[in-house]
């Protein structure tokens, strides 16, 4: 992924990115600070970043990032808008998409009651977590 995201980024210009897939966190380390105890949170940061230095904005390029169990701190750190799994709990595999469409639904004037959008997630807050922002969609008269 982290390859590749620059070229997907400049072919595509989108202004909302999903970086998802697998991801397992090895509880025997007991160390959810180590992003080597991830099977793949390593490279969802390494994706954020490469995407951060194509597009530093966090409004003009919103980054969902993570899957199961994934190392939600770090992911946050690198530059994701939101990130799964603060809690280290398995998430749905819809959840990311979720998010991604009700951003783009919702009014660019218009901040994201981030609490709400997360209530219509599988798991809330314990899967996915974010930071504050607007919406995504440009609303013209007459539609």
């Amino acid at each position: 992924m982290p390859n590749q995201i620059t070229k997907l980024l400049n072919d595509t210009r989108p202004d909302i990115l999903v970086i998802t897939g697998h991801d397992a966190y090895d509880s025997k380390t007991g160390d959810v600070s180590n992003i080597n105890n991830y099977k793949n949170s390593k490279y969802f940061r390494d994706t954020i970043i490469k995407a951060r230095e194509f597009e530093k904005s966090h409004e003009k390029l919103v980054i969902i990032a993570g899957a199961c169990q994934s190392d939600y701190e770090d992911l946050i750190k690198s530059g994701a808008n939101f990130a799964s799994s603060p809690k280290r709990v398995n998430i749905h595999a819809l959840d990311p998409a979720v998010i991604a469409v009700n951003i783009s639904l919702t009014e660019r004037d218009k901040q994201i009651d981030i609490k709400e959008l997360l209530s219509k997630t599988k798991y809330g807050k314990n899967g996915i977590g974010g930071i504050l922002g607007k919406g995504m969609m440009y609303v013209g008269y007459p539609r």
